[in-house]
């Protein structure tokens, strides 16, 4: 259902407010560069951070900017039952064509109380979702027994974001549950082993500033042009590090400031990039050849 480059949007800020105007405007550029499908106000759109009007909004300007070109997976997440349930039906409601929910995250539920949340969510709401899986982030990491119960018992759980980091996780994964379950990365460093080892897909940062190349490397690994592949993920290896050396998506920010994208502007707690940040996101987009 989902595959490909799917981007992790970044939420544009100006003057301490959502940039509608650069968002639509991002939207734009990454559909016309090839990438398969949107993700807005997930982490990576700062979605901790933004209202519940913001986050509605955020999720309309991308639906209505998508315009059906490629797919939308609207962040609906939450460590409250409730309300991931309530992000979920504005998700719908908005037009979106799935909802990405994470793990709960600080109350560190049990496998059981992950299949509860999870459940309880898709049998409320009839979108296909997206289980989002990132121990390192929510503390929690769902089983493959766990996700094997919830995609027998759930039509419309699809599929699952792996932020795991753990390679063997996809082959596990594919084992258990049925072929169409998509399998998508959630980290960017490690993307072309996860496609090698049954993966449909990444849910990219990277792609948020190098959307043709992202776009490109899905394309040649799904054409079975292996090696071409893995020359463009090899030119994007510094580019994936340098995202990461602060907190995403404050590189991303400022990579696309760069670019001349929009401002690099984050919400508290976050900062700005530092300098040495700066540094090494100049030397990463100048080698993936982003920038002269």
């Amino acid at each position: 259902m989902f595959k490909g480059s799917i981007v992790a949007l970044v939420t544009p800020f100006r003057d301490g407010e959502v940039d509608d105007k650069s968002y639509q405007s991002i939207i734009d550029w990454q559909i016309s560069e090839g990438t398969d499908g949107l993700v807005p106000v997930g982490t990576t759109g700062e979605s901790p951070t933004l209202s519940h009007k913001e986050h509605e909004r955020v999720v309309d300007l991308c639906v209505e900017a998508s315009g059906g070109r490629v797919p939308v997976i609207a962040g609906a997440g939450s460590n409250s039952t409730e309300e991931a349930v309530e992000l979920t039906r504005y998700a719908k409601k908005a037009g979106a064509d799935g909802a990405l929910v994470v793990t709960p995250y600080y109350n560190k539920p049990s496998q059981e109380g992950l299949y509860s949340h999870f459940k309880t969510i898709a049998d409320s709401v009839d979108i296909p979702i997206i289980i989002y899986n990132i121990p390192p982030r929510s503390v929690v990491d769902m089983s493959v027994e766990t996700m094997t119960r919830l995609a027998n018992d759930c039509h419309n759980i699809v599929g699952v974001k792996d932020a795991t980091q753990d390679l063997v996780r996809p082959l596990a994964t594919r084992a258990a549950i049925r072929d169409d379950f998509c399998l998508l990365s959630g980290e960017d460093a490690t993307v072309l082993s996860f496609l090698v080892n049954g993966g449909d897909g990444c849910i990219s940062v990277t792609a948020n500033v190098a959307p043709r190349a992202c776009a490109d490397m899905h394309d040649a690994w799904q054409a079975g042009e292996y090696e071409r592949a893995m020359v463009i993920n090899d030119r994007l290896f510094p580019l994936h590090n340098a995202l990461f050396v602060e907190p995403n998506p404050v590189p991303s920010k400022y990579a696309l400031l760069k670019l001349e994208k929009t401002t690099s502007d984050v919400r508290l707690p976050l900062t700005s990039a530092n300098v040495n940040t700066q540094k090494l996101v100049d030397a990463a987009l100048v080698s993936s050849g982003l920038l002269n």
